[in-house]
């Protein structure tokens, strides 16, 4: 069988006004061709797809297109649309006729002027292959669901974990596809548009009421005649006029029990939603003293509000305000992403005393710049960092500064990358981060990178386009009346 690979992902934030150009994408890296391949660490979409493709009992000649991923942010630059809508386009024409195709997405990218970017690539993809080629697109659990989305593909698989496990994901899609294309099933989906938001702090899978929603999809799973089972409790930051959390069941040519399983599904959503309102996170100053007044380091604070990795700016500097007004000693790490800073500091040169405005130079509608006196450390180039992040070995962090503010070492980049959010993009400016105190993450749940040195995790509440309070996020779009933003008494009294 002859199948075509499509990887394009990008999560929206629509509360972070920085756009997310073809530069973005560039500094993880964009494959065409011959060029993309498993790289055989089991840990990204693409080795599960490839390495169910080895496996599989027939021969899969593999027909790859376009792998392309940026980090979360702002919506999309319509020139970065109009560039992967053109590489489908070119990529489907030159594969010749094919039996199928893995359509791997995000699922909750949205671009400039278009709330749906995965559901106008299914509909390209749908348009180029034609009615009876199968496409089976495999999505970030994050997603939110469209009916074009649903109406282009013949199936729809998500992630099952969060922290999200990319190989499983691509391994199920792929095994999915190939049993569709050999006529070994015949896939009919339900789907459910539940009208509900919460924020991020219950989204761990491990846990809470996220793992009771999750291990019964899983649960479902165990009859045979159900192919996937998936929840999709949309990434809480993407303000768009389709936009709310779904369920989608898959089964082997048995509407009626997809239909009866996919109400069940929302329904247990449904029951729990109150449960997934429950926040944890302390107030800023409170959390600032626990961490120093801990035991030992490294205490994690993760910066709810600024979380890069759901797509904030990452130019908050809250933290770093409690830290120097309350008169903290202990040392803590604070990543900071601004271009503006970091070519003052770099002029200013290694060694130099500086005073400056800090953070604030993006999400103005959030945080006001601080004046910080400081001294820099190290201007060095970050074009290329090594880590281990998805299937990354080196993300472009553009030029990087370290700048030392009171006891905080400040890891200040041009680029997103990863934020200081794995250790590893502190150790490559030479600064390690054991004996530390604190550090700050810009995440609200990718604790694993730093679980390794961490004592403990700290949610703050913190403001931001990533904040934990839904309510005071200025929605325009999302669909009303949503719970918990509005009185809703049944999901079912929601047309979708």
């Amino acid at each position: 069988m002859r199948i075509a690979l499509i990887h394009i992902a990008q999560e929206t934030n629509d509360f972070n006004p920085v756009l997310t150009t073809l530069e973005d994408y560039r500094a993880f890296g964009i494959e065409e061709g011959a060029a993309i391949s498993g790289d055989k660490r089991g840990t990204s979409q693409i080795d599960g797809y490839f390495d169910a493709a080895e496996r599989w009992v027939s021969s899969v000649e593999t027909i790859p297109v376009i792998r392309a991923w940026a980090v979360a942010g702002g919506r999309i630059s319509r020139e970065a649309f109009d560039f992967f809508q053109d590489k489908i386009r070119r990529g489907l024409e030159a594969a010749g006729p094919i039996d199928g195709l893995a359509l791997q997405l995000h699922g909750a990218c949205a671009a400039e002027g278009i709330d749906d970017v995965e559901g106008e690539q299914a509909e390209l993809c749908r348009s180029m292959v034609g009615d009876d080629v199968p496409i089976v697109a495999a999505l970030d659990h994050h997603a939110n669901i469209t009916r074009k989305l649903v109406d282009q593909c013949t199936a729809i698989v998500g992630h099952r974990t969060q922290p999200h496990d990319l190989y499983d994901t691509g391994r199920i899609g792929a095994e999915l596809l190939f049993r569709i294309v050999a006529g070994e099933v015949s896939p009919v989906t339900a789907w459910r548009k539940i009208p509900l938001l919460s924020h991020q702090e219950q989204f761990l899978t491990s846990q809470g009421p996220m793992k009771i929603w999750f291990d019964r999809a899983r649960a479902m799973e165990q009859d045979p005649r159900v192919l996937q089972a998936s929840n999709y409790p949309m990434q809480p930051w993407l303000d768009v006029a389709e936009g709310g959390w779904s369920t989608v069941v898959v089964t082997d040519n048995d509407q009626a029990l997809s239909d009866k399983l996919a109400d069940e599904l929302a329904d247990l959503a449904w029951s729990m939603r109150a449960d997934f309102q429950v926040r944890e996170a302390v107030p800023v100053d409170e959390a600032v003293r626990m961490a120093d007044q801990a035991d030992k380091g490294i205490v994690v604070l993760s910066d709810t509000g600024d979380t890069v990795f759901g797509g904030a700016a990452g130019d908050s500097n809250v933290i770093l305000e409690s830290i120097l007004r309350l008169g903290i000693d202990s040392k803590v790490l604070i990543p900071l992403i601004s271009p503006a800073t970091v070519a003052r500091l770099a002029e200013a040169g290694e060694g130099a005393r500086v005073t400056l405005p800090l953070g604030g130079d993006s999400a103005g509608a959030f945080f006001s710049p601080l004046e910080v006196t400081g001294t820099v450390r190290c201007v060095a180039d970050g074009s290329r960092v090594k880590v281990g992040y998805n299937y990354q070995d080196h993300v472009d962090m553009g030029r990087v500064v370290v700048f030392d503010v009171g006891p905080a070492t400040m890891l200040i980049s041009e680029k997103r990358g990863v934020a200081g959010n794995l250790p590893d993009a502190y150790k490559a400016f030479g600064v390690d981060p054991v004996g530390y105190k604190a550090a700050v993450v810009k995440t609200a749940s990718n604790f694993q990178y730093f679980a390794p040195i961490a004592s403990q995790v700290i949610r703050v509440d913190t403001p931001g386009p990533g904040q934990s309070d839904v309510h005071g996020l200025p929605w325009a779009r999302i669909p009303r009346p949503v719970y918990p933003l509005d009185t809703i008494e049944d999901w079912r009294q929601i047309d979708s």
